[in-house]
C-alpha cells in the first residue's frame, strides 16, 4: 500500500481495520514521510527511482515474493516502477488518484511545470503551491460539496508533518524528480497495453489535482480495467472507507478466481494444490 504526498500509511488506516482479517496488509512510510528517517536531502537522492528501489528492497526484506500494489498519488509513480521493475512479482494493480498520462494532470500543475523549467526562479512559488496549509487542506477537501465529512485533522496533522525541520527541502527536492515521472509516462502505458495487469481504477471525483479523465486513460491501455468514479476527494479513503474496502476486496477475489499460477503450482503436494484452489474459491 503505497502512500501519497505529504501522508504517509497513517492514510490507509481505515482500510487496515476493514481489511486485515482476510488479507496481509502491508503499508510503509518512504524515506523523509512518516516514522521512516528522514536524512538531509545531501545524504540520500530524493528521487522516485531511489524511492522505488527502496521498496522493492523492502519487499524482498519481509518476504513479499507477490503483491498487489495499491498506488495512491506518489504511491503510483513508486508502484509502477516496482511493478516494471518485477513484473513476475505483481498480481494486480489498484489505482487511486495517481497519474500515468500527462493529460491527466490539471491546473494546478501550470506553476509546476514552471518550477520544473527554470527551477530557481519558481522554487518559492512551487514551495507556496505545494506545502502551504491551504494547499494541504485544498488536497484532502477538493470540489467536494460536503466538506462537514472531512477530519480537519487530515490536513492539520500533515501540515505539522511538512512544517517540520528540513522538510520543506525533502518534499522540494523530490517533487523536482516529478518531472521524470511525467518523461516515463509513455514507457509505463505501453507496459500496461503489452502486460495488461489485472487493474482496479478508483477516482475521487472532486480531486482538485488530476483531471477525471485520468480513468478512461487507464481504460485505454487495459480495456477490461475496472473503474470506479467516487464521491470523494484526492484521498478518497478520508470519506469512502467502506466502499473502497467492499471494491477492494471482490476485485482481489476476483483475480484468485481467475488467476492459477501453474510454476508455483507445480511444486506442490497434490493436497496442498486442492487447498490452495478451494482457498482461491475455485
Amino acid at each position: 500500500m503505497l502512500h501519497g504526498l505529504p501522508s504517509s500509511s497513517r492514510m490507509y488506516q481505515s482500510l487496515l481495520d476493514r481489511l486485515s482479517d482476510r488479507y496481509r496488509l502491508v503499508a510503509p512510510d518512504y524515506p523523509g514521510f512518516g516514522h521512516s528517517a528522514a536524512p538531509e536531502p545531501g545524504a540520500f537522492a530524493y528521487t522516485f527511482d531511489r524511492i522505488a528501489e527502496v521498496m522493492v528492497r523492502f519487499t524482498e526484506i519481509v518476504s513479499m515474493s507477490r503483491y498487489s500494489l495499491f498506488m495512491q498519488d506518489y504511491g503510483g509513480p513508486v508502484g509502477f516502477r516496482v511493478a516494471i521493475a518485477h513484473p513476475e512479482r505483481v498480481q494486480s494493480l489498484i489505482v487511486q488518484n495517481a497519474v500515468a498520462h500527462d493529460t491527466g494532470l490539471g491546473e494546478a500543475w501550470n506553476t509546476r511545470r514552471a518550477f520544473w523549467a527554470d527551477r530557481a526562479a519558481h522554487e518559492a512559488a512551487l514551495r507556496e503551491n505545494l506545502l502551504s496549509l491551504e494547499t494541504t487542506r485544498r488536497r484532502h477537501v477538493g470540489g467536494d460539496p460536503n466538506v462537514e465529512q472531512y477530519d480537519p485533522d487530515l490536513w492539520t496533522d500533515e501540515f505539522a508533518f511538512i512544517s517540520r525541520p528540513g522538510q520543506a527541502d525533502i518534499q522540494t527536492e523530490l517533487f523536482y524528480d516529478y518531472r521524470n515521472n511525467v518523461a516515463a509516462y509513455p514507457e509505463w502505458q505501453n507496459w500496461m497495453r503489452k502486460i495488461h495487469p489485472h487493474l482496479l481504477v478508483l477516482w475521487g471525483r472532486y480531486d482538485p489535482s488530476f483531471d477525471k479523465s485520468e480513468p478512461e486513460a487507464y481504460r485505454r491501455d487495459v480495456p477490461d480495467a475496472e473503474i470506479h468514479l467516487l464521491d470523494a476527494g484526492h484521498f478518497a479513503l478520508d470519506t469512502a472507507p467502506e466502499e473502497i474496502a467492499s471494491l477492494v476486496h471482490d476485485f482481489i477475489q476476483r483475480g484468485r478466481r481467475h488467476r492459477l499460477d501453474f510454476p508455483d503450482a507445480a511444486t506442490l503436494h497434490p493436497e496442498q494444490l486442492q487447498k490452495q484452489v478451494e482457498d482461491w474459491g475455485q
